[in-house]
């Protein structure tokens, strides 16, 4: 398996902490599909953004260069998820695309099924994914054997999107695609390679990519491709903060009444 190295320049709590990945190898770490059957083509890398039981936002900088890791930034104000009995904040691992692991964490994972939100009138969709490595995902084809392996883990995910932002003084979210059905690996899959048709199309500049960033090192006849030393001044260009930042948000608990 391929690792993907990881460099942070900042301190984590800090509005400079940037996490960026680099020397990655083996086909971007995908093993090689010698067999077109289910098992890999249901096989994807998931970066993992956040960890389980942590309460900051993490997520990727689409509009950097080189799309680093680093805390989201809402009013001026570094956020956090708040703790709501029983689940200490993020309640699985979070990520673009699954036991304990820490950010910066690139997995190979099968997806199950999905879910869609809608935020602020678009689409988000959230991957069920489960790490090939683990003990049992061999169990793991489809949706319904996680209803049957593990019951009210997919109950506890939409109660958890449902009732996150109340502590921030929002109402119950209700904005759930499909009435709040879980999709099955097959539908899955269909969004899972449309969205890749579009970062295709992105990264070779046949349509417009918006205000998210392309510059990479991996795909060489992209128009955004960079040298390995082009990436490196890059990196090196971002301010080096050694200010320890703080997170009391995570000490304290909310108890929702019925």
């Amino acid at each position: 398996m391929a690792l993907y190295r990881t460099e942070e320049h900042g301190q984590p709590h800090s509005p400079g902490y940037h996490l960026f990945f680099k020397n990655v190898a083996e086909e971007n770490g995908i093993p090689t599909k010698r067999a077109r059957n289910d098992e890999y083509e249901n096989l994807f890398n998931m970066v993992v953004e956040v960890p389980p039981w942590t309460n900051a936002k993490m997520e990727t900088a689409t509009e950097e260069s080189l799309n680093p890791i680093k805390q989201d930034v809402k009013d001026g104000k570094l956020p956090y998820v708040a703790n709501i009995f029983p689940h200490k904040g993020y309640i699985w691992n979070d990520g673009i695309r699954s036991k304990v692991l820490s950010h910066g964490d690139v997995v190979h994972v099968k997806n199950p099924g999905i879910l869609a939100l809608i935020d602020q009138d678009e689409t988000d969709w959230k991957l069920i994914a489960i790490n090939v490595n683990d003990p049992e995902a061999s169990k793991f084809h489809d949706i319904d054997d996680v209803k049957k392996y593990k019951p009210g883990y997919l109950e506890a995910m939409l109660n958890w999107f449902r009732f996150y932002k109340i502590p921030e003084g929002k109402l119950e979210n209700q904005f759930f695609a499909f009435n709040g059905e879980f999709k099955n690996k097959a539908f899955a899959l269909k969004v899972i390679k449309s969205t890749y048709e579009y970062c295709k199309a992105w990264l070779t500049e046949k349509c417009d990519g918006g205000a998210i960033n392309w510059t990479n090192v991996q795909v060489c006849d992209s128009p955004f491709h960079c040298s390995q030393e082009e990436a490196r001044s890059l990196v090196e260009s971002v301010p080096f903060s050694l200010n320890k930042g703080s997170n009391e948000e995570d000490q304290v608990w909310h108890f929702l009444g019925k």
